[in-house]
């Protein structure tokens, strides 16, 4: 009886996102307390690959320019900011004054930088989410350069609980912020970890998702094709068999998954299996042969040849540099 329990709980389908944290492992890291009255500016250079720099305005309020040139954005208490694409950005008061010269002065738990600003003032933090390859090409490729979510302003299609949850997460990373408690790098390295995870459910309910993996999960008709792909990334899944789920006809479930995602159905559930496979071969008991048919490729040399495609090394070179980076850890 035991058994059967535990083998239909392992067997239960899982959400898409659930999934993707299965697979790709992000962890989180808060870096610096910004304690500015205007005017102020700070420019952030490009980060490297598998870091992606995030912003949580605590208070006051903050002009992003567009890493990609376009409108500036303003972002306001409870405002959330990810750069998914590790963009050089700047953000600043937008007063177009000359900034205060800033001034760091080192907590047991993070940095704290501060100006002598008589103006409104900022209250931000910042962090990053740290992302191993190649799951750090999952975040490129299906997020935009920027991502802006709220903890406070309502959006009728988002889920309030969620919201509610994202202004506690908020609030309980700002109580941490402040002086030095026992374990607090800790638990702000923990609270925001959980972040990642909350603003990506909220994004994707909202009703201005960007394009991407966001507002794919977001579109109700397609969400069946969705949740297949990751819950079962080694079945032979064909357009026909996910358009049915969607109750779709094939064109219409090609053109709505390609203006949805920017990207066909076969381009993710290629990305999700190189992504599975990539994990598997660190195992170091397990074969080429196997990691290929646990990910639906009855031919090695076909899956050999999707994998060095995608991740740039074949298999073999990428189970030698994951065991050359445990051996360094």
């Amino acid at each position: 009886m035991l058994e059967s329990i535990t083998s239909t709980i392992m067997s239960l389908p899982t959400d898409w996102l659930s999934h993707l944290l299965e697979v790709i492992a992000v962890a989180g890291r808060v870096e610096i307390r910004c304690a500015y009255g205007s005017p102020w500016r700070i420019v952030y250079e490009p980060s490297p690959l598998g870091e992606i720099p995030y912003h949580v305005v605590l208070g006051g309020s903050a002009v992003l320019e567009d890493p990609a040139g376009g409108a500036s954005t303003l972002l306001g208490a409870g405002d959330i900011v990810w750069l998914p694409h590790g963009s050089a950005h700047v953000l600043h008061d937008g007063s177009g004054k000359r900034p205060k010269r800033a001034r760091e002065r080192e907590g047991l738990n993070l940095t704290v930088s501060e100006n002598t600003g008589a103006g409104e003032r900022l209250d931000m933090l910042c962090g990053r989410f740290i992302i191993a390859p190649p799951h750090n090409l999952l975040m490129r490729d299906y997020l935009p350069p920027a991502l802006v979510v709220s903890a406070t302003r309502h959006d009728a299609a988002a889920p309030d609980e969620t919201r509610a949850q994202l202004a506690h997460l908020v609030q309980l990373m700002r109580i941490e912020s402040f002086g030095d408690r026992l374990g607090g790098h800790a638990m702000l390295n923990a609270l925001s970890a959980t972040l990642f995870t909350l603003t990506l459910r909220l994004a994707s309910g909202a009703s201005d998702a960007p394009a991407g993996l966001l507002a794919l999960a977001g579109h109700p008709r397609l969400a069946p094709a969705v949740s297949a792909i990751f819950n079962e990334p080694e079945r032979a899944w064909t357009l026909p068999d996910l358009a049915r789920r969607c109750n779709m006809s094939r064109a219409t479930f090609i053109r709505q998954f390609q203006d949805s995602l920017g990207r066909t159905a076969h381009d993710l559930l290629l990305d999700v299996r190189m992504s599975v496979a990539a994990n598997a071969l660190k195992k170091p008991l397990a074969s080429t042969e196997a990691v290929a048919a646990d990910v639906g490729y009855q031919s090695v040399a076909a899956f050999r040849r999707a994998f060095t495609q995608r991740i740039g090394m074949t298999p073999g070179q990428w189970r030698r540099s994951a065991a050359v980076d445990r051996q360094s850890v």
